[in-house]
């Protein structure tokens, strides 16, 4: 049963030729089902709409038709039962690391006492490997650092459903690879249900149950769909002699550089 459900949704921007009647069709009748504690990442090119569609589910945007129901409740407006990591950080930076987790912990639990909240917001800082950073403002963050504190907030909320917009892009590639492990071990923890958005195939793998490839705008839709059949735990350096990682990443690959353009399912 789906627990998040995106119901024929499609997303119209104006076009640049000055004309009030004349729009442009990102994406076209978008419908997905995701069911409870399911990890979906979303891959295409950049302009089909992925970020779009993310927004959408966020309640940051609304679809010019369909509809996205998050457990039985349709959403019209940004909600903490969805809480988004950015790839550009969005943290407070007049803020430590840990009063950027307190003030959305606080906004979540406002009816805690605030002993409650400070070790709520400790688990979460130290999950994520902050200890020594919580005192510290972004500013003195590296950007590794930065995406942590990002996702210490988001998982400290516990909300229903976590959206992830590319975020690992500003961050160099050893880290990347470090702060992905902590994603997983923090998932496995909470078993959120998880909507990623992201370019980089072997991410994809690596943390996905299942991928969603979009096509190409104008029009662009849901193309294909793959259960990652890849056992957990998982790391790059196990999945790499896997025939099962390589056919994946092969028809992923080939999907984006060939089959982008076709509209099929």
């Amino acid at each position: 049963m789906a627990f998040l459900s995106i119901e024929n949704v499609s997303m119209h921007f104006a076009s640049n030729n000055g004309r009030k009647d004349d729009t442009f069709c990102v994406f076209d009748d978008i419908s997905l089902c995701i069911k409870k504690g399911e990890f979906v990442t979303v891959i295409g090119h950049s302009g089909c709409g992925k970020s779009t569609l993310l927004n959408i589910i966020a309640g940051f945007e609304r679809p010019m038709k369909g509809s996205v129901i998050l457990d039985n409740k349709e959403v019209t407006e940004p909600g903490l039962d969805r809480m988004v990591v950015f790839q550009n950080f969005a943290l407070m930076p007049w803020l430590t690391a840990a009063e950027n987790v307190m003030l959305a912990v606080k906004a979540a639990n406002g009816d805690r006492g605030r002993k409650e909240l400070e070790e709520h917001v400790s688990k979460y800082i130290n999950m994520m490997g902050l200890d020594d950073a919580a005192q510290k403002k972004p500013a003195y963050l590296s950007g590794g650092m930065r995406q942590r504190v990002g996702l210490a907030r988001a998982f400290a909320v516990e909300p229903k459903v976590l959206l992830l917009d590319e975020p690992f892009a500003q961050i160099d590639a050893l880290t990347r690879g470090l702060i992905q492990e902590e994603l997983i071990r923090m998932w496995n923890a909470s078993r959120n249900t998880v909507f990623m958005v992201t370019h980089d195939v072997d991410e994809a793998i690596l943390l996905s149950d299942r991928i969603v490839l979009m096509s190409n705008s104008p029009n662009a839709m849901i193309a294909q769909s793959y259960e990652v059949n890849i056992p957990r735990p998982r790391s790059r350096a196990t999945m790499i002699d896997m025939p099962e990682y390589t056919a994946l990443r092969t028809d992923i690959l080939r999907f984006l550089v060939e089959g982008a353009n076709n509209h099929t399912q």
